[in-house]
Parts: structure tokens; sequence; C-alpha cells
């Protein structure tokens, strides 16, 4: 007995399955899908650098909220730094007074020096507590910067830090030495020097202070350099309004009256600025004008 050949059974009867799948299939592969709310962009590279990979949707009212928190501790870190020099205020006021060796201080007034004292450990506080106020800071804005901000931040952490504490050596080593001697020596034939202590340390904490924070400049202007604000021409253009500005600065922010430290902080201030121009144009690319120009 033959067998007759077995007829070829219909696409739709062969495979019923891959027959009933693929009008689904053709319409569901055209069906555009709608983007995950917070993703990346589709065909976009997450490793870019204007990605943001750790950026958190958050509120207005719940970043107050954060901010909030974040000054609470580091005014708690404050007061507990400031709590700990309060125990070695006396030696700290001692190393104050070594600059102005011969001097007589007096208390003039009542408890004058409980409240230098408590200055004092204020000022000590605040040094102590500035990591604590980077690191709150840093936590709070992190998650908001792109991966080019974040390459920037570190090295900008770093040499603020470094140049606050040149400021502060600075100040104490040629600014105030300077200017005490100028004020002691003008008029030292005429009357006898009896200071009062809590001018005399605010006169020493306000110059240290204020040169520290003037010793910020070339940080800030590594930031603009490398976000593309400014380049490093344009800063040099503006070099007399630079001049201007720290004869200015050093007559605002030295407490005295004296030349000398006026002087002192506002060339030092001008030199900042000129290396920070430098350190600006060894860092921005050069435009193709210019390597066809050196070829």
């Amino acid at each position: 007995m033959t067998s007759l050949p077995e007829a070829p059974l219909p696409a739709s009867s062969a495979d019923p399955v891959r027959a009933a799948s693929t009008p689904v299939d053709a319409a569901a592969s055209a069906i555009p899908l709608a983007p995950v709310p917070g993703a990346a962009p589709w065909g976009s590279d997450p490793l870019a650098d204007d990605a943001c990979p750790g950026e958190v949707e958050m509120s207005f009212v719940e970043h107050l909220e954060e901010l909030r928190r974040r000054i609470l501790r580091g005014l708690l870190a404050l007061v507990v730094a400031a709590a700990g020099a309060v125990v070695v205020v006396r030696p700290l006021v001692r190393l104050l007074e070594q600059p102005a060796a011969g001097i007589r201080f007096l208390q003039l007034a009542p408890g004058e020096f409980f409240f230098v004292s408590l200055k004092v450990a204020g000022y000590a506080g605040l040094v102590l507590a500035l990591p604590w106020w980077l690191f709150e800071g840093l936590a709070f804005v992190l998650p908001g910067l792109t991966r080019r901000e974040r390459r920037l931040l570190a090295p900008a952490v770093a040499g603020s830090s470094v140049l606050f504490f040149a400021g502060l050596a600075f100040a104490w080593w040629a600014l105030v030495p300077a200017a005490l001697r100028f004020l002691v020596s003008y008029g030292a034939d005429v009357v006898e020097p009896l200071w009062s202590i809590e001018r005399y340390l605010d006169f020493v904490l306000v110059l240290m202070v204020a040169t520290a924070l003037a010793f910020q400049l070339p940080v800030l202007q590594l930031v603009l350099g490398a976000l593309g604000l400014i380049d490093a021409r344009t800063m040099l253009g503006a070099w007399r309004w630079v001049v201007l500005a720290s004869a200015l600065a050093g007559a605002v922010l030295t407490p005295s009256t004296d030349p000398i430290t006026m002087l002192l902080l506002s060339g030092a201030i001008t030199l900042l600025y000129l290396v920070g121009v430098a350190l600006v144009a060894l860092g921005q690319p050069r435009s193709p004008s210019d390597a066809s120009a050196r070829a």
C-alpha cells in the first residue's frame, strides 16, 4: 500500500503559536515606548560629562529641609569645636601676643578678657570646624553636579584649603609683624604703648581671616576658567582693574591704617591673580588658530 505525500500545511496551521504571535509582535513593535521618568534620554551616553550620576529628584521644600539640617549640623560642629578651644584659650592668647613682644596689654573693662577668650575660641572653632563645613556643603551640592563638575571639585577644594592656611601663615609671618613694627615705632618717643587686649586681638584675628579669604582668588579663577566662563587672555587684559581692586581690598581688609600692611596685602592679591591667570592659561585647550600659528 503506497502512502500519499502529505500536502504542506499553511503557515497558520503549521505553527499556530508563531502565526498567532506574529501580528501581536508586529503591533507591539510599532507602539512607541514612553521614556522612564528620571532615566537618561535614549541614544545618550550615561557616562557623558554632562550627565548627573547622583541626581535625586526632590521638591523645593525637601531641598530647604535638607539645607536646614546640614546648616544645623555645621553649627553644632562649630559649637563643639569652640567649646574644645575654650580649654586651651589661654595658650592661644599667649601665642597671639608673641608678635607684640614688649607691649603691655590691659583689661580696660570688667569681663573684657572673658569676652576676648570667647572670641578667640570662636575663631579657633571656626578653623577647626572648617573640614566639617566643607563636607556638609559638598554633600548638599554633589548630587546635582555633572561628571565634568565633579572632576573640578576635588582640586578646587584641595587648593582652597591649602590657600586658606597659606593666607593665615602669610598674615602671621608677614602682615602682622610688619604692621606692628610700624605702629610701635611711630610715636614711640612720644607715647608709651599700652594696648587693650580686645583691640589687639581684633586687629590680629580680622587681619588673618581677611588675608585667608583673599587667598581664595586663584581657586575662583580656575573654576571660572574650567567652566569656560572666562579665559586667560580676558583675565590678563583686566590687570589695571585688578591692581585698583587689590589696592581697595588692601585698604578695606586691613584693620590698621598703615601703608605697609596695605601694600603687602594688595601686592599679594595682585600676585595671586597673576598666578591664577597662568594656571588658567596652562589648563585651557589651545585653539586651532594658535596651533597653526605656532606651526
